[in-house]
C-alpha cells in the first residue's frame, strides 16, 4: 500500500482509505481529506515534515504522521 507521505512533490493522488483511528481520523476527514478525493503535493519540507498539500481547492499542511495514515492510489 502507497501511502500519502510516499507521493512526490508535483504529483496528484487520489485517497483510497483512512487507516487512522478515533479523533485522529475524524480530524483528518474534518479537513476534507475522504476516500475518492484528490490531493496534489506541493510540496514537502526538507526533513519530510510536514508535507504541504493541496485538496478540494486548499492549502493544507500535514504532520508526516498523518499523511502515513492516508493510502492513496
Amino acid at each position: 500500500m502507497k501511502t500519502l507521505k510516499e507521493v512526490k512533490t508535483g504529483q496528484t493522488a487520489t485517497v483510497r482509505k483512512l487507516t487512522g483511528t478515533g479523533p485522529v481520523k475524524r480530524r483528518i476527514m474534518d479537513m476534507g481529506i475522504t476516500k475518492g478525493v484528490s490531493v496534489y503535493v506541493r510540496k514537502v519540507a526538507p526533513f519530510g515534515d510536514p508535507v504541504e498539500i493541496t485538496v478540494r481547492g486548499y492549502e493544507l499542511s500535514l504532520r508526516k504522521a498523518d499523511a502515513e495514515m492516508i493510502e492513496v492510489v
